[in-house]
């Protein structure tokens, strides 16, 4: 198990293949400083519904396993994302209303003091 926290860059459509496997991908920068890295995750089967609550923007953690395999001599490494967090930032996939901040409040008269 691996986490990492970041920005979502980019979100892909989702791939169905003809066996009925089904699989989407998605981009998280890591917010490095100097280097950021652009790291593509993908989620498969039932996961793919993780993506859907995704956007552009939106700071997350993700956790995910590397899977490799080997197929016709080639090797291929994939990071398979199975839980993915809102952090903040942009973020508009939280089902929870935002904190009550008493400065947002209008008062529509003076108050009674």
């Amino acid at each position: 198990m691996h986490e990492l926290n970041g920005t979502v860059i980019e979100i892909f459509e989702a791939q169905t293949f003809g066996s009925g496997f089904t699989k989407r991908e998605f981009v998280v920068s890591d917010d490095a400083d100097k280097y950021p890295q652009s790291i593509k995750f993908e989620c498969v089967k039932e996961k793919v519904e993780l993506v859907d609550k995704l956007n552009k923007g939106d700071k997350v953690k993700v956790t995910f396993d590397i899977r490799g395999n080997e197929w016709k001599g080639k090797y291929y490494v994939n990071l398979a994302a199975w839980k993915v967090e809102a952090t903040g930032g942009n973020s508009s996939n939280s089902d929870e209303p935002p904190p009550f901040d008493p400065a947002d409040e209008i008062l529509d008269e003076e108050p009674p003091f």
